[in-house]
């Protein structure tokens, strides 16, 4: 269950009345990686093998959905059971150094050491210095997609209070899309989605209703996606990759406007 009702007083007009309104249910989920507790990630209890496929590729330890060899949802306990075909290191002594990042709240995403993680995943790699500028997308088809995200977010629209993220091909056809009130695990779900069904992110566009942070654009780095688009704005560790790392980066979409922070040679008109 991941949504109740309750009786709320609504005051309007210099009145108030009783009304019925729909409330969303936080839910910490434990991660379970080859039987050892990884993290404890809080988040709307929906979409879990997305979410844990995604969490999982999104800090470095596998590289693939093949590198799983088995997952298990228990949704009784709200756990995510993930048992890989063989032994992916993870810095486990930089998580335990600050015990704080094995809890990933809802507010301010992924805490420092786990952003450590996915940096030195990410320097593993030099293909991760997104080099696709060949990769081309019309401004037009941006600011519908990003309309047509939030206009299939029943969640938000019922409660308010949920994050939205989508991917989109180049032609502006929706992959797939996923809601929770973290706006890091709405990315981890889609990109989890992706994963799972064997999609090239190398020719797509991600979006999302949440601020553009250093965390949500790693994840997008991570998966090879050249665009993050959002409508909310970007903050300055998020810039600061997005243009190391190559990323075109946009905020602020908006009607028929959109702010373009890093790489605009991506974006036609």
């Amino acid at each position: 269950m991941f949504k109740r009702k309750i009786n709320i007083t609504r005051v309007r007009h210099n009145t108030k009345e009783l009304v019925n309104d729909t409330i969303l249910i936080e839910t910490p989920v434990d991660l379970i990686l080859n039987d050892d507790p990884l993290v404890n990630i809080v988040c709307l209890s929906k979409n879990l093998e997305e979410l844990g496929v995604g969490f999982l590729y999104s800090i470095g330890i596998i590289d693939s959905f093949q590198d799983i060899k088995k997952i298990f949802i228990d949704e009784v306990d709200n756990k995510i059971f993930i048992t890989l075909k063989k032994d992916n290191q993870v810095d486990y002594k930089l998580i335990q150094e600050n015990p704080v990042s094995r809890v990933i709240d809802t507010s301010c995403g992924i805490s420092s050491p786990w952003r450590e993680i996915i940096k030195k995943a990410l320097e593993k790699r030099k293909a991760y210095n997104i080099e696709n500028f060949e990769f081309k997308i019309k401004a037009e088809i941006i600011l519908k997609a990003v309309l047509d995200m939030q206009k299939d977010t029943p969640l938000f629209r019922e409660t308010g209070g949920c994050h939205g993220a989508a991917l989109y091909t180049q032609a502006g056809n929706r992959i797939t899309l996923s809601e929770d009130i973290g706006r890091h695990n709405a990315i981890d779900k889609v990109i989890g989605y992706a994963l799972i069904k064997k999609i090239d992110m190398k020719k797509s566009l991600l979006t999302t209703t949440g601020r553009l942070t250093g965390d949500s654009v790693l994840k997008a780095i991570r998966a090879n996606i050249p665009i993050l688009a959002s409508v909310s704005a970007a903050i300055e560790s998020g810039v600061r990759l997005a243009f190391g790392y190559g990323l075109t980066l946009i905020g602020f979409v908006r009607g028929k406007k959109m702010n373009i922070y890093a790489h605009p040679e991506r974006v036609l008109l």
